[in-house]
């Protein structure tokens, strides 16, 4: 099958990753875009956790304040080199997270972050509700509940405002495969009058 120059500059238009991985996302997809943005999406996980361990040294502050002037954030949006840090598609990525924080209010960045308090706490509450299920069941429920419970407040988990079909870490994995470095949230903060 013949990718065609609309194909590739869709996908490019969706992703923003360069012409030669869109180019052999779509050809492993057969021509299938829909594939294709899963190809880049999985590749794009892949990269991440291979660059997971380089050492961050520079960055940019992203910040979104609404037009009520009631909610404001703060988003530290790291990376490797100024190079990146620099780049207008970096620093847009880092007040597109910031308006994310402001509208979503998360209280952790990853799941790492979730103490063991605030997990014991809500497995108490969650375990009530399941005691009445089947034994053999109750685990199982019981994590599908925190792990619903916690999505919501999870920044990396939580569906981007801008497009509910991605998470916001899949916005990271896209910009470490975009930008070819590792790039990582790491602080936030949201201010609100309310």
């Amino acid at each position: 099958m013949e990718i065609t120059s609309a194909q590739l500059k869709e996908l490019r238009d969706y992703t923003g990753i360069s012409v030669m991985q869109c180019k052999k996302a779509l050809e492993e997809a057969g021509g299938d875009m829909d594939k294709a943005k899963i190809i880049l999406q999985k590749k794009g996980g892949e990269i991440a956790l291979k660059k997971s361990d380089r050492e961050l040294g520079a960055g940019a502050i992203g910040s979104y304040v609404h037009s009520t002037h009631e909610v404001a954030a703060l988003v530290y949006l790291a990376c490797e080199t100024d190079f990146v840090a620099k780049n207008d598609e970096f620093v847009a990525l880092a007040r597109e997270i910031a308006m994310h924080v402001a509208a979503q209010n998360p209280l952790y960045i990853n799941r790492a972050e979730v103490s063991e308090e605030a997990l014991q706490k809500a497995k108490d509450v969650f375990k009530e509700e399941v005691k009445d299920k089947p034994v053999e069941m109750q685990e199982k429920i019981l994590s599908g509940k925190l792990d619903a419970f916690f999505k919501d407040r999870i920044l990396l988990e939580q569906p981007f405002i801008k497009d509910q079909e991605k998470a916001v870490g899949d916005l990271l994995n896209t910009a470490i495969q975009k930008f070819g470095e590792n790039v990582v949230i790491s602080a936030i903060s949201r201010l609100s009058v309310k």
